[in-house]
């Protein structure tokens, strides 16, 4: 992370020797790429050339070879072993005579770092002394198992601090970064400080040791007589030898240590002075993970815990669990939702009585002295009760009644033991708002007693779970408001493949999607605008946005919807969208966000991703619903986001991501929208934004969208629309504009 920047010549000298061996050799490349890495190179600040030495130096790059990291460590990579005698004293003889090959003449500080294990064939004291006495700073760097002693009268002093072991590169770079930050490099980082801390030298040397004794046969003063004794053997061996030293190192505060991710989240340092924090779900408001869901709606909240044999403990702490996070991030101080929680079995228990805990801390701690009960699954019996008695709470003030919409949130992963239906019916006639969550197994339950597959919330494993906060906090606020994207104005095409792949039966399930997802929105020409689009091989537009302007219309179009068969090619629906959909001719609203929506079971996504981009590039959200088995890469390609890519197992369960789906489009609606994209200028005309409106630039057209040819002579002017090329248009009028265009079309 830490890089020494200052003008500095930097030379290694490698040892090349048969001695290092070719892979040693390649470790001290490796180690001499490493130390680049706390270099800042650039020719202005710190230049590095290298010489390989055995019997004889050669230069292999001078200091001003390359001007970039990148290329420094490139051409250490490249370099060749050579083989020979540990000439060291030749190599730092050659460094006398020739200097830094490259350098710049000792105007700047010059640094050496020979690389070797120290076992050189001749004497080096002597021109090791002359070359520190130039003011050359020289690093000993050992390499294999090195003679720690000779490489100590290599390096300057104190030997300690210029004293490096190849071993640990990681280290090694940050010792030599220390010593050099004391003398020549700019300032270390506000807190990082040089530290040292006990380390060993390690070598491995040869040694001789006793090894026992033998029977050996001694001569005698008497005459043929000979005496037995015992004599010592010894033999060599080699043994690792480690030499006490210190080592230095630059020691940087973490800018974690200060702990500023909150709610769970982790810090995740970047460099010496950034994090960024990994936050949990519904945290996330801010880099520190503030609580990002927020239930800023008036509700009467009351959360029914199934505590029952079925769900088992395991389940019930889960939930438990999942209670705690969701209102520690939705419930602030100031939050005008009041919250009750009840559990159930056997029997129905209320410990937390709606509107009792304002405060979070006081919610948590009863949250925590829940206890599992394990009795029979009677849900039916448990709704019935909370519609008598869980929503007494007094008003908040005597006088004024409480009329805040009342929402039970039913948690449960165990099959009811009586009936839900009934007791679902009556919860419903109170006027009582239901929403069910479980895991998958329990979605056909779930609908029975909500009624309304959008207010069932499943989810896959126990991690899941915890993923369908955002999703749950959306339901809870929507209560008492109209689906769809409200007066949001909204240029909306669903693409739908209608290929032999997708078969007449599946395709049905695609047209009724699209069936029932259009009565989600207002049709009109002010607010949404729909167009259909079918495609095999080919796309047909079955109708254009102006074509229908009521739901009724609409629907009554898309049950005509014929299946085609043939080869499917998404590649094509989209460039079909893009080129004869979504345009000003076709009834493309300039100032209207736009939406397209590929149905697909995933075939003939081939060619889909550069139309999909090119939309995208005109301001289009592409959003991919794919049922069936799929590649994920090539569907995230088409994407650009898994946030506008739903995989589906099944046609029969795409209902129930109708909800997301709608909700996602109506997020785009809501955005910033771009006046320029797509370009709502006809005939290659260039669209030029200014503060809140944009104009057309024509040539050879004019009128405000370049859409009347500029007639020669005296010729009359088309009636439809006064030339205006250079009139500015601000969203407020676009919507008249268009009707004035489709009516100079049908002209």
């Amino acid at each position: 992370v830490m890089q020494c920047s200052a003008s500095l010549d930097v030379l290694f000298l490698l040892d090349g020797s048969y001695s290092i061996g070719k892979g040693s050799f390649e470790r001290s490349k490796h180690f001499a790429g490493k130390l680049c890495d706390a270099l800042d190179i650039h020719p202005d600040r710190v230049r590095v050339g290298m010489i390989q030495f055995s019997s004889t130096p050669h230069l292999e790059f001078p200091l001003d070879s390359y001007l970039t990291k990148q290329e420094v460590k490139e051409r250490i990579k490249r370099t060749v072993f050579r083989g020979g005698s540990t000439e060291t004293g030749q190599a730092l003889k050659y460094i006398l005579h020739k200097g830094f090959p490259g350098g710049r003449n000792s105007s700047v500080p010059e640094v050496l770092i020979i690389i070797s294990d120290g076992k050189s064939q001749g004497s080096t004291s002597v021109p090791a002394m002359l070359v520190k006495e130039r003011h050359i700073t020289v690093f000993a760097v050992g390499i294999k198992f090195p003679r720690w002693e000779e490489l100590q009268v290599l390096a300057s002093e104190p030997p300690e601090r210029h004293l490096l072991f190849a071993g640990d590169a990681e280290d090694a770079a940050n010792g030599l970064y220390s010593t050099l930050s004391d003398s020549v490099c700019t300032a270390t980082a506000p807190g990082c400080k040089v530290e040292s801390h006990p380390c060993e030298r390690r070598t491995l040397e040869i040694v001789k040791e006793l090894a026992g004794s033998y029977v050996c046969w001694k001569g005698s003063k008497q005459p043929n007589a000979v005496q037995a004794s015992l004599c010592p053997f010894t033999r060599w061996k080699r043994v690792l030898i480690k030499h006490p030293s210190r080592c230095f190192r630059t020691v940087c505060p973490d800018p974690c240590d200060s702990q500023p991710c909150q709610n769970g989240g982790t810090c995740v340092p970047e460099g010496l002075d950034r994090y960024h924090c990994l936050c949990l779900l519904g945290y996330g408001g801010d880099i520190h993970c503030a609580a990002k869901l927020s239930l800023e709606c008036g509700v009467d909240l009351l959360f029914l815990m199934d505590s029952s044999a079925g769900v088992t403990l395991e389940g019930f702490l889960r939930f438990k669990a999942f209670l705690k996070r969701f209102l520690q991030a939705v419930v602030g101080q100031d939050s005008p939702v009041s919250v009750g929680v009840a559990q159930y079995d056997d029997d129905i228990k209320v410990p937390i009585e709606l509107g009792q805990h304002k405060d979070t801390l006081g919610l948590m701690k009863r949250i925590d002295a829940l206890n599992f009960s394990g009795g029979r699954t009677l849900t039916g019996r448990a709704l019935q009760y909370i519609a008598q008695h869980g929503f007494r709470s007094s008003p908040v003030f005597a006088d004024v009644q409480d009329d805040l919409p009342r929402v039970v949130v039913l948690l449960t992963d165990s099959k009811s033991q009586d009936s839900v239906a009934e007791a679902a019916k009556y919860v419903k006639d109170q006027n009582i708002f239901l929403i069910g969550l479980g895991s998958s197994f329990m979605r056909a339950e779930l609908t029975t007693v909500t009624g309304n597959p959008q207010q069932t919330i499943v989810y896959s494993d126990p991690q899941d779970l915890f993923n369908r906060m955002p999703e749950l906090q959306r339901k809870i606020c929507s209560v008492g408001n109209p689906e769809g994207c409200q007066a949001q104005s909204l240029d909306l095409a669903f693409a739908v493949d209608a290929s032999s792949g997708v078969g007449l039966e599946n395709f049905l399930h695609l047209r009724r999607f699209v069936r029932s997802s259009c009565l989600h929105f207002i049709i009109n020409r002010d607010v949404t605008q729909i167009a259909l689009v079918t495609y095999g091989s080919k796309a047909h537009t079955v109708f254009a946005l102006d074509t229908h302007t009521s739901s009724s219309a609409v629907l009554q179009a898309i049950d005509q919807v014929p299946f085609l068969g043939d080869s499917a090619s998404a590649g094509s629906a989209l460039l079909h969208v893009h080129s004869d959909v979504m345009t000003v001719q076709k009834g493309a609203r300039p100032g209207v966000n736009k939406v397209v929506v590929l149905l697909s079971n995933g075939g003939g996504m081939q060619g889909a991703a550069a139309p999909a981009q090119q939309l995208r590039h005109n301001g289009i959200l592409v959003f991919v619903v794919v049922v069936g088995d799929a590649d994920r890469d090539t569907l995230l390609r088409v994407a650009g986001s898994p946030n506008y890519l739903v995989h589906i197992s099944s046609y029969e369960d795409l209902q129930y991501y109708q909800g997301l789906i709608i909700e996602r489009i109506c997020e785009e609606a809501r955005s910033p929208v771009n006046l320029c994209k797509p370009n709502p200028c006809m005939n290659q005309g260039v669209c030029i934004l200014g503060p809140g409106s944009y104009r057309c630039q024509c040539h050879g057209w004019e009128g405000p969208h370049c859409e009347s040819r500029v007639l020669r002579g005296d010729s009359p002017r088309s009636p439809a629309l006064p030339a205006r090329s250079h009139e500015q248009w601000s969203p407020r009028g676009l919507q008249h504009l268009s009707r004035a265009l489709q009516q100079s079309k049908r002209q």
